[in-house]
């Protein structure tokens, strides 16, 4: 697991990959719009650089703080060693921070300025003891972080004698006999690395950065503490954490003629090592040994400070305030200025004399093969431009860095180890932009001319709907006026079945009429038929009466007999009246019937002439609609066309 993580404040801006100085550590990845930069924790040397540039927030670290702080409150037994630089950085509060810690349950208390110390002894003893001129000093975990994954063939000339931390804890473990866990509180994120390193066999648990530290304690305050400090007295080695600490410590004791490189800074540091690997892997590079620091402010400012955000002033005043303090001309103090170089040596070896130099050697370990970064082949370089499309040396030398390498030589490469890829080069994406913009004026053009070429076929179109419409408009307006003409035809109708209706019954009422008249003339006929009968009876009785009478009465019986004559005459007359009244009485009754059912004809004619109407009208107020939308969608079309 790495210390060093990205988290979802990444933009992809490819800072990162330009500050950070171990090849590959920063692993682009492409995603679909832009990308992101992961840490490999494998390649990671943990010197800050990232955290540094980073403008968005998007790199933070992990320490043990808080696992720390877990154990103490379990009731584990731990004392704490503190790096030089936290006297310095907290220089009011430092007494106050480590009363809390003490109340929280730490145990003792040891400045690794003695450690340094030891280190500083440790360094002079092993060079002039075994003749290791031109080595690299080995205070900072990066710098042994870098030279074990990238610079291995350096292994050799890394100083075997190790740093202040582990000094310090070597002595408080085996000179002290201190049973305890050991926590160091930490300017360096990296420290962890050399913690946690199997060569170092776990003297050492935590790792408490500054930054990590403090705020957990302002953010759970403690209260009852009593201030405290550190137990142990030391030297010089308490400017461990400036630039050329080590370097000046070295001077105090051998003089400055003693020729010490003095090398930081999280690129210039590694390029110089990078540039110069041939000579110093010689036996003839004329430094005694090279002092050198990640940090180019010194672990004053380490990456696990809060200063190194403000870089404030103070600080470094208060560390020039701890060497004039270690440089005081007290009468034990082997460090002071009234001794020459050789008696200050002198009496460091005194301190120091009953320490084994082999307890505080350390191994180091080859990690290139697993951080193995591989040159391509001319032809593998090839092929990775080519897919880059950088098909000229011109492309190949844009050299812009904005993927965050130096030059495009370098930004191929890491595609060819599968670190980054070639949507993360500003100018494959803006050559396929062009691209595309000259392929959408292409089409762009194609597409005017296709829409000139649509035009003048829409204008034919546009004759030929037009005529259509107009064609349509008049079948609407013929449509219209039959059904208008077939409305009023449809009312004429109802209007003479109306009259007809009257006609039925004004018959009807004739009819009656005539019917009453018959049966009057019927009255008038059985009356007629009554005198005829007493008529007859009366010529009968006549008759009789003249026969009897002679002679004298046959004048008489002339008349009888014409009126008997007549009386017959005029029942037969009736008589046939009555039969024609009755014919007429039938034929009266039959038109009547008839004209009843015309009646029912006529009203059911009626009732659908009534609901041809009301279609009718309905169509014509349709076709009105059809007229009025089919001119509305005339003149978008036309107005459609037109465009």
């Amino acid at each position: 697991m790495g210390l060093v993580k990205t988290n979802d404040n990444c933009v992809g801006c490819n800072r990162c990959i330009s500050a950070c100085p171990s090849l590959g550590a920063n692993v682009a990845i492409e995603q679909e719009r832009g990308n992101i930069i992961e840490v490999d924790p494998v390649k990671c040397i943990a010197c800050g650089a990232c955290i540094d540039a980073c403008e968005h927030n998007a790199r933070e670290y992990e320490d043990d703080v808080e696992q720390f702080m877990e154990d103490l409150k379990k009731g584990e037994k731990i004392s704490v060693l503190i790096a030089p630089a936290f006297l310095a950085n907290y220089p009011n509060e430092y007494e106050k921070y480590l009363g809390m810690l003490k109340k929280l349950g730490v145990n003792r208390f040891i400045s690794i300025s003695f450690g340094a110390d030891i280190c500083t002894w440790g360094y002079i003893k092993y060079i002039t003891e075994r003749n290791f001129y031109g080595g690299i000093s080995q205070p900072c975990p990066a710098v042994v972080g870098y030279i074990e994954r990238h610079l291995p063939e350096l292994l050799p000339k890394l100083m075997p004698v190790q740093s202040p931390m582990m000094c310090g804890a070597i002595y408080v473990k085996k000179y002290m006999k201190v049973p305890d866990k050991l926590a160091f509180i930490s300017p360096c994120i990296a420290k962890k690395n050399e913690i946690d390193d199997p060569n170092n066999k776990g003297v050492i648990s935590y790792n408490l950065t500054f930054s990590h530290l403090v705020k957990y304690l302002k953010d759970n305050p403690v209260s009852g503490y009593q201030p405290y400090t550190d137990e142990i007295e030391y030297g010089l080695g308490s400017i461990y954490p400036m630039p050329g600490g080590l370097k000046e410590n070295v001077y105090w004791l051998l003089g400055e003629d003693a020729m010490v490189r003095q090398m930081e800074g999280e690129h210039h540091m590694y390029e110089y090592l990078e540039r110069n690997k041939d000579k110093i892997k010689s036996t003839k590079f004329p430094y005694l040994f090279i002092d050198a620091l990640n940090c180019t402010s010194g672990c004053l400012y380490g990456p696990g400070t809060e200063s190194r955000k403000t870089m404030d002033e103070n600080t470094f005043i208060s560390i020039q305030k701890i060497k004039a303090d270690s440089k005081n001309d007290t009468k034990k103090n082997p460090w002071s200025r009234k001794l020459t170089p050789a008696k200050r040596l002198a009496e460091l070896n005194k301190q120091f004399a009953s320490l084994d130099l082999n307890d505080f050697v350390r191994k180091y370990t080859d990690r290139s093969a697993e951080c193995k970064y591989k040159e391509p082949t001319a032809a593998e370089l090839e092929k990775v431009y080519e897919n880059m499309h950088k098909d000229t040396a011109a492309k190949r030398s844009i050299n812009c860095g904005c993927c965050g390498y130096s030059t495009c030589e370098e930004m191929a490469k890491a595609i060819y180890n599968g670190v980054n890829h070639k949507h993360n080069c500003v100018h494959y994406i803006k050559d396929r932009a062009y691209e595309e913009k000259d392929r959408v004026m292409a089409l762009n053009d194609e597409v005017q001319q296709t829409k000139e070429e649509m035009h003048e076929k829409i204008a034919e179109l546009s004759e030929g709907i037009k005529e259509n419409f107009r064609n349509l408009t008049q079948s609407v307006s013929e449509i219209e006026s039959t059904s208008s003409e077939n409305t009023k035809q449809t009312t004429g109708i109802y209007d003479a079945m109306a009259e007809v209706d009257s006609f039925g019954e004004n018959l009807k009422n004739v009819l009656s009429t005539i019917q009453e008249y018959l049966e009057k003339l019927d009255e008038n006929n059985a009356d007629v038929i009554a005198i005829s009968s007493q008529t007859n009876l009366l010529a009968l009785n006549a008759s009789i009466e003249a026969a009897r009478a002679g002679e004298a009465g046959k004048g008489f019986a002339v008349v009888a007999d014409q009126i008997k004559i007549l009386a017959e005459n005029s029942k037969t007359t009736a008589d046939d009246s009555n039969k024609n009244n009755n014919d007429i009485k039938e034929t009266i009754e039959m038109l009547t019937e008839e004209t009843e059912k015309l009646s029912g004809i006529v009203e059911e004619v009626n009732k659908r002439a009534e609901n041809l109407v009301a279609a009718a009208e309905e169509t014509t107020a349709s076709i009105g609609n059809m007229r009025s939308i089919t001119e509305e969608v005339k003149d978008s079309l036309s107005q459609i066309l037109q465009e």
